[in-house]
């Protein structure tokens, strides 16, 4: 089963994956698919002044091709990536607990110190591919708060399910979650 989707003036057949016996979800999946990470960079672009922001933040993994293009696109120098798990070269990291859809169990996301010495008084903008719970966004927002800095913005590529409703995101398209048969959840 598949659904079809448009966004970023471009259209995709997303698999339809189980994460529960009763929900769903539409795969939306940037890796590899290099036009499609280029028009969605671009028209996440289009959301939000360029003016209003000092970086780009997001979380690993499956946005940070889409973070790539933006920075890429819009002459960034420098943008910055919540890592799943501590590194050796991220001194003293600081780090905060996620609990994501896709994502089994509580999660926990890092930022290096010296990322977060760059963050401190500084207008982050969030950006994810896909919100749906809202859980990896808000773990973002804490790590720009711990850093020091103030959220700007919030944007991502798909709004899933209730996302759709919230007034603090800006996204390009909504996606409907899904029943076992492939219908949309009403």
């Amino acid at each position: 089963m598949t659904y079809t989707m448009n966004v970023a003036g471009l259209t995709r057949e997303l698999p339809i994956c189980k994460v529960t016996d009763d929900l769903y979800i539409g795969a939306f999946i940037c890796f590899g698919d290099a036009e499609l990470t280029v028009a969605c960079a671009r028209d996440l672009l289009k959301l939000v002044p360029a003016g209003s922001y000092d970086y780009m933040f997001t979380a690993e993994a499956k946005s940070i091709p889409l973070i790539h293009e933006m920075a890429r696109q819009s002459g960034a120098k420098k943008y910055f990536i919540a890592r799943k798990g501590p590194k050796a070269y991220m001194p003293d990291p600081i780090h905060v607990e996620d609990q994501s859809i896709t994502t089994a169990g509580v999660q926990k996301l890092y930022l290096g110190r010296d990322d977060a010495d760059l963050i401190r008084g500084k207008r982050i903008l969030i950006m994810d591919d896909v919100i749906s719970t809202g859980g990896s966004l808000h773990a973002m927002e804490e790590l720009v708060k711990m850093a020091g800095g103030t959220v700007a913005a919030k944007v991502a590529v798909l709004a899933e399910g209730d996302a759709q409703n919230r007034e603090d995101i800006q996204f390009l398209a909504p996606l409907p979650v899904f029943n076992a048969d492939g219908t949309v959840k009403g």
